[in-house]
């Protein structure tokens, strides 16, 4: 077997079958969500929520308590970006639509990222768990992330900038921990990302030019 294959493989052979099907599903379900959200599908949540239910128990039994909390934070903000999204004014128009975020926006997110590394740090420590160099990057990826959920629930352009530069991060990251799986989902990610700023871009420019018309 090659190196490249021992590296993302080898960890999985003394690893129970039923979390390997389970990290599967939740890449399956991941890149899904994904997908969907480059788009502006609506579908973002349901699939997203499957795939950090299971990412949530699968770093619970692994004692990965920063990723724990990042996914147990994604399953509640699914919920309530589910239903951001899919209120309406009327029978046609829906509430939330793309836009950048204000001052005030801005200054909530580093508030929610801020408070994010504080309560994440504090699981680390309520566990008893050793804090190493990577838990503190894990910690740091955290506020990250659970500031780019919100900022989408909330349809703000930029989380997708958070979004790439939190899996940007993630990669090497899980990499390193021997998941495997999760590091090329994160790979992924990042393409995507990429993707659905670029998307989302383009359908905000849209709307502002048959609003100045």
């Amino acid at each position: 077997m090659s190196p490249i294959f021992d590296f993302f493989l080898g960890p999985y052979e003394e690893r129970a079958v039923s979390l390997i099907i389970l990290e599967a599903t939740a890449f399956f379900f991941g890149i899904a969500s994904v997908v969907y959200a480059k788009r502006e599908d609506i579908m973002v949540y349901p699939t997203g929520l499957v795939a950090t239910a299971i990412t949530t128990y699968v770093f619970f039994v692994d004692r990965l308590f920063g990723d724990m909390m990042m996914n147990f934070y994604f399953s509640i903000m699914s919920i309530y970006g589910w239903w951001n999204w899919a209120r309406r004014k009327s029978t046609r128009e829906y509430v939330v639509h793309i836009s950048r975020t204000n001052a005030r926006e801005k200054l909530i997110g580093l508030v929610l990222f801020l408070l994010t590394m504080l309560v994440t740090y504090g699981v680390y420590r309520a566990f008893g768990a050793a804090i190493e160099t990577s838990n503190y990057v894990d910690i740091f990826t955290s506020g990250i992330f659970f500031t780019a959920m919100w900022y989408m629930a909330n349809k703000k352009l930029e989380n997708w900038t958070l979004w790439i530069l939190g899996d940007l991060i993630t990669v090497p990251l899980y990499a390193y921990r021997g998941w495997g799986m999760f590091s090329l989902q994160y790979l992924i990610f990042t393409i995507l990302a990429i993707q659905g700023y670029l998307a989302w871009k383009k359908s905000l420019h849209n709307d502002l030019q048959t609003l100045s018309k």
